[in-house]
């Protein structure tokens, strides 16, 4: 199979001292043409790095990446057919928003009428439509995204580059321009590899997720299998909030945490082991049936409650859509365990 980018045991450190550590430590990976894949990790694990070697700003130090098959490894960007979309738009403020559009395409030599037409049908997909004459001081936040977006697409490119897109924007307009994205790149079928931190929106818009950690990949997947089955402690935590509880697994895959047993989805071995749960994955019960429970801490946040309660494995979050059946502070309950929301990790 062809893919869009492919990295095969890529390498990178800073600078000619080989002696210097490497901030990317042998990472292989795939992107399928016409998918999205983002790389998510915390500060200073790596993705931005990779981002700007699939871009041609940063060239390993060992190691190749292929386009479509087609070795680029040590090609610029010009060379490589990608639009990269910063965070800061960098839109030219002195420029209307047509201009902006058109800007790369004139400087790749397209003639002035092609490109105007180019820049016009693009910034319709975009929803932009009458805002040709329109300065970037003109426009909202959300606007400014979307002339960014359509200077990226009007150049067509083979691999279209994310790097924390919607950090600058309200939380509203974050879920709205995700949104757009997502569309937009399943209807054109464009290839997009989209760095973020966001974890709630690498799981709204992604086909593959890839998580990093200090130079290397943690876990890749879908974002269920990212979400409901992490491989490890560290992407059980990073993959929205999950509380992790010691617990024993049998010869047969039965998992005891405290008076609660589960059974485990993963082949684990015998012994001490990790148990991941998600604050959703927590059935409250009035009749105290399952892990004895006294109810510390309440918050009401519109469409469901959070509660802390106490209880013998410790401190237990939980998120409760339940809106009518509101529990009083001291209230004592029993918890049980959903089958969703629930993993046997192996410990960092």
């Amino acid at each position: 199979m062809t893919y869009g980018v492919e990295f095969k045991n890529i390498t990178k450190r800073y600078g000619i001292d080989k002696r210097a550590p490497l901030v990317i430590k042998g990472v292989d990976f795939e992107i399928e043409q016409g998918s999205l894949t983002t790389i998510l990790g915390p500060s200073g694990c790596g993705k931005t790095t990779v981002l700007r070697m699939i871009a041609g700003l940063e060239t390993p130090t060992s190691g190749q990446i292929l386009m479509l098959g087609k070795d680029v490894t040590t090609l610029g960007p010009a060379d490589r057919n990608v639009s990269m979309m910063f965070q800061s738009y960098a839109l030219f403020p002195h420029m209307n928003v047509l201009e902006n559009v058109m800007y790369g395409l004139k400087m790749s030599g397209i003639e002035k009428v092609e490109a105007a037409r180019r820049a016009v049908e693009t910034l319709g997909n975009v929803g932009l439509v009458g805002y040709d004459d329109r300065l970037p001081s003109e426009l909202s936040g959300g606007q400014q995204q979307r002339v960014a977006l359509a200077r990226a697409l009007v150049l067509e490119p083979g691999v279209l580059l994310f790097d924390e897109p919607l950090s600058n924007l309200d939380a509203r307009l974050r879920r709205e321009m995700r949104e757009e994205i997502r569309s937009l790149q399943q209807r054109l079928r464009l290839t997009v590899a989209y760095v973020t931190h966001d974890q709630s929106e690498a799981l709204a818009v992604s086909d593959q997720i890839i998580v990093m950690d200090d130079g290397l990949i943690a876990q890749r997947g879908t974002p269920q299998d990212m979400y409901e089955r992490p491989s490890s402690e560290f992407v059980a935590g990073f993959m929205g909030e999950a509380m992790l509880f010691p617990g024993v697994a049998d010869a047969a895959g039965m998992v005891q945490l405290g008076p609660l047993q589960i059974h485990s989805r993963q082949t684990v071995p015998a012994g001490q082991v990790k148990v991941a749960v998600r604050p959703e994955a927590w059935y409250i019960h009035h009749d105290g049936s399952g892990l004895p429970a006294t109810l510390r801490k309440l918050a009401y946040l519109g469409s469901f409650f959070e509660y802390t309660f106490d209880t013998a494995l410790g401190p237990i979050f939980v998120v409760s859509p339940d809106l009518t059946d509101v529990l009083a502070l001291g209230a004592e309950v029993g918890l049980t365990l959903a089958d969703h929301g629930v993993s046997v990790v192996q410990a960092s």
